[in-house]
């Protein structure tokens, strides 16, 4: 028979330390025996015989894995069952053992409502960090307790928690369990600062037990039956999380305003409104008013003082005074704010974080360099980035951030040591070998620095600036072979990102022709990347000069000629053009580029035949080039082939459905054919395409042919 839980009349609560104890008792961690860094956390809630029953997230052992379960004496013991909680992400699991370990104590999940002190006790994934997890407990407060959303969660708290935590407890302060923690929801607010506001999300204890008995599992205690009733404050602030993770920020807020309505007291969701508001819908006043609130209800939230300072931006103020003072005051206002949530709680990162970013900023600020003041708040930061590495020690972040800000401003000895410590914990970060390159070349150790760069690209083998950066390196330690072949390559990754996050100017292309030049004057090479550079920003004469430089060094450069010919070409030498691109094809008669070319312009002079047997050849090299088609699209219009040309852009289109230039030409036949509809839903793409690449000249000849045709 099940026993009704029955509360005590007075209850007492336990110290942290009492709670912690319990969780360590309670506690396992659930591990894939092939794969140790894949883990999850569970309690243990029914011993019967040998056998010990475990409710853990389902998420945690829903792959079809060997498990092991390590028990609170570090013993390891096989998996006997797994079985699913209908609806929830929930799990019961089962293992076998002689030994004695003790089971959870049921709370009344019903009692954790918002405001009141919860722990959450589990074991984090090993990493860097932690190579040998051990358990992670930590204090915080209930948000909302209600109607179950997604996967059955349906409780809230504020508890920071990590990847591996999954499954385990979440207790009271009775040391008892009242949900399990099932996932973290983490949101960032503010990049530049790195602020992130992360929830825990879980399943009550009495949620579980009303679906433990379908899976055939009595742990002796059974939850009050549930009786309908009105919708209260906590379940309108849960579907408002809800709506605001799926953007319907509009219906968020709507919801809020329902939980306030029945709670005026509800600071969380004051929260919640403010961070919509400044954040998504950009409302700072009426975000400002919302964490006043949150505020004034409790003076002591920290988080609160955060997301005021982090919202003041987004205030539009008749009284402001626009300008770089009125920018600098705000910076201020925000930092006192921050400093206001440091006071009531010295332990809280995003506070430290925040405030940092914003002496990070004043320190670099034109106004302040090579000042006083920019020395003092470049020390502000790196002394609030120490701090959030002194709270969490094993955390990289605040590692990541001093290092890089002491890159900044010039500890060059200090950032090395700090990514020495973040490389042991990821040893496979290409950008801290990059960055510690740079600080180590600013130490005059030029070979420690090639070493670190040449890991670096060996991790990241597309970084532009790794490349450039270890060619200015070799060129200075006198390999210039080695130093050009880099620049070559760092022009190469053209549209690779960058890793670095230093006040420095990235070199251009030109930049680094530049440097290969300075090494080899007579390098055809850089001389044709410089030409095709400056073909592309519209300076055809200047391209003009650099091709002919490459043609004086190497006279049998297709690539040259069809690059002088296409320069030509802009600058209305067709001729000229038409006599570069056939010497092109001559040294190269598989160059598809100058078929091309060499094509759209016999067309356009009025050689059709000529061009379309060039823009044949071209298909021929490559069936599968777009700009092809359209230049005989082209060229079959021009020949009074109106059918051919649209299929000819059509497949222009099909290949590369950004192709603004075939849908404009495809667009213009089709309506001058009849199809107006037609047509004007070709311009129309085209117009949008153009508008996207910035291409306003174009952009707006294609809105003027739609309103010939409307």
């Amino acid at each position: 028979m099940s026993i009704v839980l029955v509360q005590a009349q007075v209850v007492v609560a336990l110290s942290s330390q009492e709670v912690e104890n319990i969780g360590r008792e309670i506690t396992v961690r659930i591990v894939d025996s092939q794969n140790p860094i894949v883990s999850g956390s569970g309690v243990l809630i029914k011993h019967s015989g040998n056998t010990y029953t475990i409710l853990t997230a389902y998420h945690v052992v829903k792959d079809s894995s060997k498990y092991e379960i390590i028990t609170p004496d570090q013993k390891s013991n096989q998996v006997k069952s797994v079985k699913r909680l209908s609806g929830a992400d929930l799990a019961v699991v089962e293992f076998n053992s002689s030994n004695n370990y003790k089971i959870a104590k049921i709370g009344n999940s019903d009692k954790a409502t918002a405001s009141t002190t919860v722990y959450v006790a589990g074991f984090p994934v090993q990493r860097g960090a932690i190579p040998n997890p051990t358990l992670f407990f930590n204090k915080g407060q209930v948000q909302a307790n209600g109607a179950a959303q997604g996967d059955g969660y349906n409780i809230i708290y504020d508890n920071d928690t990590l990847g591996g935590m999954s499954g385990g407890p979440v207790l009271n302060e009775q040391g008892e369990v009242v949900a399990i923690h099932g996932r973290a929801d983490e949101q960032t607010i503010n990049e530049l600062s790195q602020t992130k506001i992360v929830t825990g999300l879980g399943i009550t204890i009495y949620s579980a037990l009303r679906q433990l008995s379908a899976v055939g599992v009595d742990v002796g205690v059974r939850p009050p039956d549930v009786v309908a009733a009105a919708p209260k404050a906590d379940d309108f602030f849960i579907t408002a999380k809800e709506k605001e993770k799926n953007r319907d920020y509009e219906g968020a807020i709507a919801d809020v305003n329902q939980a306030i309505k029945l709670n005026p007291n509800y600071a969380e969701a004051y929260k919640l409104r403010g961070r919509i508001r400044s954040f998504s819908l950009r409302d700072g006043q009426g975000a400002i008013s919302d964490f006043n609130q949150a505020i004034k209800i409790n003076p002591k939230d920290a988080e609160a003082y955060v997301l005021k300072g982090l919202a003041l931006p987004f205030v539009v103020n008749a009284d402001k005074t626009p300008g770089r003072n009125q920018f600098i005051k705000d910076i201020q206002e925000q930092i006192a704010d921050f400093s206001q949530a440091i006071k009531v709680n010295p332990n809280y990162v995003n506070a430290y974080l925040a405030r940092g970013s914003k002496y990070y900023l004043l320190a670099n600020l034109p106004e302040f360099r090579n000042t006083p003041l920019a020395s003092e708040h470049a020390k502000a930061a790196i002394a609030d980035y120490t701090q959030i590495i002194k709270i969490n020690p094993d955390d990289p972040l605040g590692y990541k951030i001093r290092a890089d800000a002491l890159n900044n401003f010039g500890d060059w000895k200090g950032a090395v040591a700090d990514y020495n410590q973040l490389l042991k914990f990821n040893p496979n970060a290409g950008d801290n070998y990059g960055l510690r390159g740079f600080a180590r070349w600013k130490l005059g150790d030029k070979k420690g620095a090639l070493e670190d760069l040449n890991q670096a690209l060996k991790i990241n083998p597309k970084d532009r600036f790794l490349y450039g950066f270890r060619a200015d390196i070799r060129a200075l330690l006198g390999d210039k072979q080695g130093a050009i072949t880099d620049y070559k390559q760092a022009i190469k990754q053209r549209s690779s990102s960058v890793v670095i996050f230093l006040p420095i100017e990235f070199p251009s292309d030109l930049d680094y022709v530049n440097a290969i030049l300075k090494i080899n004057p007579n390098d055809p090479e850089a001389y044709k990347i410089a030409g095709q550079t400056r073909l592309q920003q519209g300076k055809y004469k200047e391209a003009i000069t650099d091709f002919d430089k490459v043609l004086t060094i190497n006279p049998n450069d297709a690539e040259a000629y069809a690059g002088r010919g296409a320069s030509r070409y802009k600058l209305g030498d067709k001729q000229g053009a038409l006599a570069d691109l056939t010497q092109a094809i001559k040294i190269n008669p598989n160059h598809g580029e100058a078929y091309i070319n060499r094509g759209g312009i016999r067309a356009e002079l009025g050689d059709t035949k000529g061009g379309l047997e060039d823009l044949n050849q071209a298909l021929k090299i490559n069936p599968q080039d777009a700009t092809a088609y359209n230049n005989r699209g082209a060229a079959r219009y021009f020949s009074g082939d109106k059918q051919g040309a649209i299929e000819d852009f059509s497949q222009a289109i099909g290949i590369n459905p950004n192709n603004a230039n075939a849908y404009k030409n495809r667009g213009n036949i089709r309506a001058e054919s009849g199809d107006k509809n037609g047509g004007i839903q070709d311009l129309q793409k085209a117009a949008e395409l153009f508008q996207r690449q910035g291409n306003n000249e174009s952009y707006k000849k294609t809105l003027e042919l739609i309103l010939k045709y409307q």
